[in-house]
């Protein structure tokens, strides 16, 4: 595995990059307590936004570490008033005819229900999970991702989805119906065996034959090119799986965190964040993706728990160093209401070989802001996972 010389995150400073970012939440509240965040900034400041998107819920997941952390009841107020929005969405089937109801509703709801028992929050949740349900494709085994169900132009699932999954976990757990996780396992193992290259890297989509159900062929919406890696979706890779380790202790799953978590570290510039694809590994073309580094360091904090002592301290020696990196280098210190947590994230960058529509190049990102969040706040204590 690769090492690093970087300076490490002490405690302190941990403390000191928690309290700033709680208190940029803390400025953000009136502006998105009544609507949401949009999923990037624009020149650093968040536009508000319906509860429409996929990334709304993030910012609720920032709150509540805020709360987490200060224990201060403008936070839980707050959440509350998102959580009941989360319901009425998907009560009345708002935007969410796709798979990403984990990112939407576990650091919402689950986190809401975790934390104060709302039965509000294990409704949604709850619903969440059984939306989900229905984007499974008994043929491939994998919850699809986009557009209507079993259209052969989107028989696919994305990397992505290895952290939709934890909220069927979960809702096995607090039902009782095994249905959901075993949904869960059908789709991981099929992401497993098919989206990670031989050198440990992944494909961002992956299609399946819809009549068969056999492998067709990854490509990526989102990064460089087809046969290039995505730097989120590594990312996603990376904490994915060490959840689904969490949850099922199936040793393929930590191999398979081993295999893309080399690939990763191997593509890191000096500073230990990606640019936002790992095509690119030097030099100043290319934005970054802090968004990246900060979700693998909950990674490594995930997995760490798992492992033999020596590579304990690696995984957490490597998320201190990440974290440092983020904190020094890559973070908002104060700026007016809407201001983002962390600068230099990309959302969605136009290349000359993907499909995607290019929005939130080198801003703050929202999922990029939440998982800074949580990764100081695992960090620092024995965080109890909202996922």
């Amino acid at each position: 595995m690769k090492t690093f010389p970087n300076p490490v995150l002490t405690k302190p400073q941990a403390e000191a990059a928690l309290d700033t970012a709680v208190g940029l939440v803390r400025q953000n509240l009136p502006l998105f307590t009544a609507r949401c965040q949009n999923h990037s900034s624009v020149h650093d400041i968040y536009p508000a936004c319906d509860n429409t998107q996929w990334t709304c819920g993030f910012w609720p997941g920032e709150v509540w570490l805020a709360w987490e952390r200060t224990g201060d009841d403008a936070f839980k107020n707050t959440a509350l008033t998102l959580v009941d929005s989360f319901l009425w969405r998907i009560e009345h089937k708002v935007e969410v005819d796709h798979h990403d109801m984990g990112f939407l509703y576990s650091p919402s709801c689950v986190a809401a229900y975790k934390l104060t028992g709302s039965e509000a929050g294990k409704k949604a949740a709850l619903l969440a999970a059984d939306q989900l349900c229905t984007r499974f494709q008994e043929k491939g085994g994998f919850f699809q991702a986009w557009g209507p169900l079993g259209a052969a132009d989107n028989y696919r699932y994305i990397i992505d989805c290895l952290l939709n999954v934890p909220l069927l976990y979960w809702a096995s757990e607090v039902s009782g119906d095994g249905h959901y996780a075993a949904l869960a396992h059908r789709h991981v193992a099929t992401c497993l065996a098919n989206s990670i290259r031989a050198d440990g890297s992944t494909y961002h989509t992956f299609f399946m034959d819809p009549a068969t159900g056999a492998p067709v062929r990854g490509a990526t919406c989102q990064g460089y090119k087809d046969d290039s890696c995505w730097a989120r979706g590594q990312a996603w890779g990376v904490y994915g799986t060490a959840i689904s380790y969490t949850y099922t202790r199936k040793p393929e799953y930590l191999d398979a965190f081993r295999r893309v978590l080399d690939y990763y570290l191997d593509r890191l510039p000096e500073d230990m964040v990606p640019y936002w694809d790992m095509t690119f590994t030097s030099g100043n073309e290319e934005p970054r993706d802090s968004s990246s580094a900060s979700i693998v360091a909950c990674g490594l904090l995930e997995a760490a728990k798992h492992v033999d002592s020596a590579e304990c301290v690696r995984y957490k020696t490597l998320a201190a160093q990440m974290l440092a990196s983020v904190a020094e280098h890559y973070t908002v210190k104060e700026g007016p209401a809407g201001i983002g947590l962390v600068r230099h994230g990309t959302y969605s960058k136009k290349s000359p070989y993907n499909t995607c529509t290019p929005e939130g190049v080198d801003e703050c990102v929202s999922w990029g802001d939440y998982f800074y969040m949580e990764a100081l706040t695992r960090f620092l204590c024995d965080w109890k996972l909202y996922w």
